[in-house]
């Protein structure tokens, strides 16, 4: 037993470690000039080395720059990595790392391949700063989007290629991978293998089985949506339809009105966006919330900044879900730049430049949900935290690269002592010991140039709005990790959801809403799978209401409402009530000796595990309310979980009187002569009637007990008390049971086994209707009043 408990304390390591970590938060403030068609840029940074030291002032020059403020977040981040490795004694320690760049700063791609023929045609290329080169080196960072990289990589002779060593920052591209046409070329993004996986699951757990998605018609689009159809037919989650927009401007244009009215027709309220941000894509996404479309939008990080002029609010939108790449922040940052220039870098002026991060504790904040929270306060609240410059993926990127120069330089060097050469050789040289470093970065995170043996990458998981005024708000409301075990892969903070949206729910996207009782799904030949209509089930059969309850609360165990009153009493009630329906069956068919035992000893039992879990729970509420002061006697009672022990030894002497019966006198098959005319009936015999009344008294003093328990915590504070409820489902128990008899005893025959049947059936209906259904219907139907703000404020009246 111990044994169990520690595997399972083991395997829910991630989760508890994860539930106590305080949620992350970040913000931005857009500039007014922002153009959303300023997205087509890619910076090129060429990285030296030099034999003195390099301080910090040495970076002031980047400030200067006529780099946009969007993209002066790279030069940065560069800057902060590279004196950071100068000031690591265990690297490099005679040398120090500088770069340059354009003094225009980044460039469009037009502007880029214009500059290529004069990159070419320039015969001394930046110099290396050492004197012992036979062969001059030149280590590129390029990015973020894909097509610089690409363009770099092929305008470069092949003579002049092996001079080159490149590493690109921004997502990772498949085309960049082609080994072949790119032999020294590293992307330092993961591959996203894990993300259609992680989609999956997330939709998954706001039960969305109806998806819109929009892709670039290309390559890397009909390879993601490849993986994301392979995941979502292996959950029964379904396209509602899927718009592969053309790479080329001229064709997209022509087909714009189609797109839009895909997405504007369908029912869906999830679309997944993924593709490059600098396409036709993105055009055809601002076009959409130009024009008002409110869907929940499903993407990468890279679309967090690519944001439409018609800011929306939350009235009508629960924002952007973002995909970002997981790693540990990055301290420091704000520091360091401010130390470049402390006049210009004021608070103000670093929001416009990236995402700003703090820790948001819900609690700490002005506003009791985002979602009633004005522009004005937010920014209020916001300006009042500590914050420091975060990281994106793509200065992640930057930030790995750096080292990951650093460390195959210096293993290089350190090799050249052992071999006496004393020179630093070629780019293939270094080439050789940059594609198998290594290492553990600064913030506990592996590296792993080895192409083959990369990682899979793992998730954080945000919730983006942009509010009126240029403030951008991003908060992180879940992780996902491929290296856990399934079913654990996905861990969402439930409390954060609920802060910014002011419910732990999302809205619904599904194609055909679940049949209730006495439906069933019927499925339309050619239809998708999460489509269907629900017609009554056949004659003779029953519709599984009981486990669709169970289900829902197993579905939503972690809301307050089904941890109210001990979720765990409520899953064994479910469970006997379940057994307490389909021992009616037993009572049906041509009875014989194993039918007639069953029928009275399992119907004695399963309602006394029902009975009994009633009372458990009312002695449960009681005894949260009446134990008030340490040291009273009844708190051992409640610590101890003494409550749960009520139901086995309420079982436990059923058992007993039901053994007794069994050795003493056990029912048995006869035969009825007298009830009809002319007909032999073939009826179980009780055996003992007073053993079967001696049953149904056990039941009566159980339910008794428990009424009268439920009647005195009735009227006790907390949202969530079904004290209640109990009550009236003991109330209704009873009156079926007390009603049973006199029709009981005024019956022969087949009569008196469907009035048996009758009051098994309707009884257990009352327990499961009286308790569950009002729980169900606010779960499904109202999850705004299944909150911990809701409970707080009906617990201070």
């Amino acid at each position: 037993m111990f044994t169990l408990i520690f595997l399972f304390l083991l395997l829910n390591i991630p989760l508890l470690v994860s539930s106590i970590t305080h949620p992350k938060c970040f913000w931005r403030m857009k500039q007014n000039n922002d153009k959303d068609g300023d997205l087509l840029t890619g910076c090129i940074f060429f990285l030296f080395r030099v034999q003195w030291p390099v301080e910090k002032d040495y970076f002031n020059h980047i400030l200067n720059t006529l780099t946009p403020t969007e993209n002066k977040h790279f030069p940065l981040a560069l800057a902060f990595s590279l004196d950071e490795v100068n000031r690591n004694p265990d690297l490099l320690p005679n040398m120090s790392f500088v770069f340059e760049f354009s003094e225009s700063g980044c460039k469009t791609l037009s502007e880029l391949y214009s500059l290529m023929p004069l990159f070419e045609e320039k015969e001394d290329l930046p110099p290396n700063y050492n004197c012992n080169e036979e062969t001059t080196c030149i280590v590129m960072l390029t990015g973020p989007i894909w097509e610089t990289s690409a363009m770099v990589g092929t305008s470069l002779d092949p003579y002049r290629s092996q001079e080159v060593l490149q590493l690109t920052y921004g997502p990772f591209h498949t085309i960049l991978s082609d080994h072949e046409k790119f032999r020294y070329l590293y992307q330092m993004a993961p591959k996203d293998t894990a993300l259609p996986l992680a989609m999956v699951s997330l939709m998954l757990h706001f039960n969305w089985n109806w998806i819109g998605l929009a892709i670039l018609d290309n390559d890397q689009g009909t390879q993601f949506l490849s993986h994301l159809r392979r995941e979502m037919e292996k959950n029964i989650v379904c396209f509602a339809f899927v718009s592969m927009i053309p790479v080329k401007m001229d064709l997209y244009m022509s087909r714009a009105e189609v797109y839009y009215n895909q997405v504007m027709t369908s029912s869906t309220n999830v679309v997944i966006i993924y593709g490059d941000t600098d396409s036709t894509l993105a055009v055809c996404f601002r076009m959409w919330e130009s024009l008002g479309i409110q869907r929940i939008w499903v993407t990468t990080s890279q679309w967090d900044v690519t944001t439409s002029k018609k800011d929306f609010t939350f009235d009508s939108s629960h924002g952007t879900l973002a995909f970002a790449h997981h790693h540990s922040e990055i301290s420091g940052f704000k520091t360091f730049v401010q130390t470049l220039n402390p006049l210009k870098c004021s608070d103000e002026y670093l929001t416009r430049l990236g995402w700003m991060n703090f820790n948001c504790e819900v609690s700490a904040s002005k506003c009791e949900t985002l979602k009633n929270c004005s522009s004005n306060a937010s920014l209020q609240w916001l300006m009042g935290q500590t914050f420091d410059m975060a990281f994106s993926d793509d200065s992640y990127d930057i930030y790995n690269a750096v080292y990951t120069v650093a460390h195959a330089v210096h293993e290089m060097l350190l090799q050249q002592v052992d071999d006496g050469k004393g020179h630093y050789g070629n780019c293939l040289k270094l080439h050789s010991f940059l594609r198998k470093t290594h290492f553990t970065n600064p913030v506990g995170e592996k590296v792993n140039m080895n192409q083959r043996e990369n990682l899979q990458a793992e998730y954080d998981i945000f919730q983006v709005w942009n509010f009126p005024n240029g403030l951008g708000l991003k908060v992180k409301i879940g992780e996902f990790s491929p290296y856990f075990p399934h079913g654990q892969q996905l861990h969402l903070y439930e409390d954060v959801i609920e802060w910014t949206t002011g419910s732990r729910q999302m809205p619904p996207s599904v194609c055909s809403a679940d049949c209730g009782p006495g439906l069933r799904k019927f499925l339309q030949e050619g239809i998708a799978a999460c489509c269907f209509d629900c017609i009554p089930c056949p004659e003779n059969e029953v519709s599984n209401e009981t486990s669709v309850v169970l289900g829902v609360f197993v579905k939503h165990h972690d809301t307050p409402i089904v941890k109210a009153n001990n979720r765990n009493l409520s899953y064994i009630l479910l469970i006997s009530l379940m057994f307490c329906f389909l021992c009616s069956f037993l009572f049906i068919g041509q009875p014989n000796t194993a039918t007639c035992v069953l029928q009275q000893t399992t119907f004695g039992v399963v309602f006394t595990v029902a009975v009994s879990t009633v009372l458990a729970k009312t002695v449960t509420v009681l005894l949260a309310f009446t134990v008030t002061a340490p040291g009273r006697r009844m708190r051992f009672f409640m610590i101890s979980r003494a409550p749960n022990y009520i139901i086995a030894i309420c079982t436990l002497i059923q058992i007993i009187l039901c053994a007794i019966w069994l050795l003493i006198s056990p029912p048995f098959i006869d035969t009825d002569s007298h009830s009809e005319h002319g007909q032999i009936i073939i009826v179980c015999n009780k055996g003992s009637v007073t053993a079967f009344y001696c049953v149904l008294g056990y039941h009566g003093s159980l339910a008794l007990g428990s009424f009268i328990v439920a009647f005195l915590a009735r009227n006790l504070p907390d949202k969530f008390n079904e004290a209640k409820l109990l009550t009236f489902s003991i109330l209704l128990f009873c009156s079926v049971w007390v009603t049973f008899l006199p029709v009981y005893h005024s019956t022969k025959g087949k009569v008196m086994v469907v009035v048996e049947v009758f009051s098994i059936l309707s009884s257990s209906a009352g327990l499961l209707g009286c308790i569950f259904i009002p729980k169900c219907y606010i779960i499904l139907l109202r999850p705004e009043r299944n909150s911990l703000q809701k409970l707080r404020e009906k617990s201070s009246y």
